[in-house]
């Protein structure tokens, strides 16, 4: 089987497989015991936050692990917004946000009437920056959310001249960093930044919270001693020090494997086309993620053609892709105004070879000959 779905899951780096086994006998105790085992564990967890933090571009104390991205991201929005609750509770969201964002919007929706503004985006899923700046000076706005590219498309989005507006208007903002960490230089416009160990080749479990000093957050939630009182309950330490692991190794290799991949997905851009008169590629062509490609066959069902490809030997993915893999319409592409019907995201791991690229174009045509 050939795995062309890292944007989901990215296949475990070596480092952290390496990390994690060295992890589960020097890291099993509590980092906050004063015993010798426990000193050793608090070590390994403090310098796991350093090696995060400074491939975020952050202070190692601005760094929170949690249970996932999905988690960060729910924690991120919901203690900025009580923090900052004296300047108001309006939100402001892009419309292609990940499900973890909508879902958190959709909460304070429901506890907080009216409050969620979303900025549409162009047909190649970058948002509108006009329009977002005008939503940050409306009065009351709390926090604003847009993600560094786009998970289901790969745009990129203009997050420098949305932080220099967010700045301008006192508003911090929130990035979804989860498809860029190990792929791409990790954006510095950003007040809080999530992330999730197992896009870059970490274990799945493990979430990045970051937040920037001077950011008001106030946990709503019951906490506890770990993790400076942000989040509670017992960090995860042998995934925390596999995830870090992984994500040092993947930044040295990141430059190098980002031209590579770049490569294949430019063939796949340029030829995918040229399988079916009707398939439509997506996102924008120059601002992207590196190893992501989007494009859909509206004639055929997206369900099926993932599992015949898969039949075919490959893994892909297709509908809603930050939800499930059926063929519930994509939020992504509707915002776009694009097709959401047979769509499929192609997202290479690392290391993928260019013979595997070449045998998906050639299987592609007779699987969607197959389901015409």
């Amino acid at each position: 089987m050939t795995h062309f779905d890292a944007a989901s899951a990215e296949p475990p780096h070596p480092a952290a497989r390496a990390a994690l086994l060295a992890a589960f006998d020097e890291g099993w105790a509590d980092p906050a015991r004063l015993y010798r085992a426990g000193r050793q564990a608090r070590l390994l967890l403090d310098q796991s936050r350093a090696a995060v933090g400074d491939v975020l571009g952050c202070r190692a104390r601005e760094v929170t692990f949690t249970a996932s991205g999905t988690a960060a991201i729910h924690y991120g929005v919901a203690g900025v917004l009580a923090g900052r609750r004296r300047i108001g509770d309006r939100l402001v969201v892009s419309a292609v946000e990940h499900s973890a964002v909508l879902h958190a919007a959709e909460l304070h929706t429901a506890e907080r009437h009216n409050v969620v503004a979303t900025v549409g985006v162009d047909r190649l899923g970058r948002v509108d920056v006009e329009a977002f700046a005008r939503e940050l000076r409306v009065p009351g706005t709390a926090l604003a959310c847009l993600q560094a590219a786009n998970h289901e498309v790969g745009t990129v989005q203009p997050l420098a001249p949305v932080f220099q507006a967010a700045g301008a208007a006192g508003v911090p903002l929130l990035v979804d960093a989860a498809q860029v960490v190990g792929r791409l230089p990790v954006p510095p416009e950003w007040s809080v930044l999530c992330a999730s160990s197992h896009k870059w080749g970490g274990p799945a479990g493990v979430g990045i919270l970051a937040v920037r000093k001077g950011t008001r957050f106030a946990p709503t939630w019951a906490v506890d001693e770990h993790e400076d009182g942000r989040v509670p309950g017992a960090v995860n330490l042998p995934g925390i020090v596999a995830a870090a692991a992984a994500l040092v190794a993947r930044e040295q290799e990141r430059q190098a494997e980002a031209v590579r991949l770049r490569a294949l997905t430019d063939r796949l851009r340029a030829a995918l086309p040229g399988v079916a008169d009707d398939i439509d590629v997506f996102g924008d062509p120059d601002q992207r993620l590196p190893n992501l490609v989007a494009f859909s066959c509206p004639a055929v069902n997206a369900e099926a053609l993932v599992l015949d490809l898969d039949e075919a030997g490959f893994e892909v993915s297709s509908g809603s892709a930050c939800t499930s893999d059926t063929v519930t319409p994509s939020h992504v592409l509707v915002a776009m105004g694009a097709a959401d019907r047979g769509n499929v995201r192609v997202s290479l791991p690392f290391g993928t070879a260019g013979e595997d690229v070449e045998r998906f174009l050639a299987v592609l045509p007779g699987v969607l000959e197959k389901l015409r």
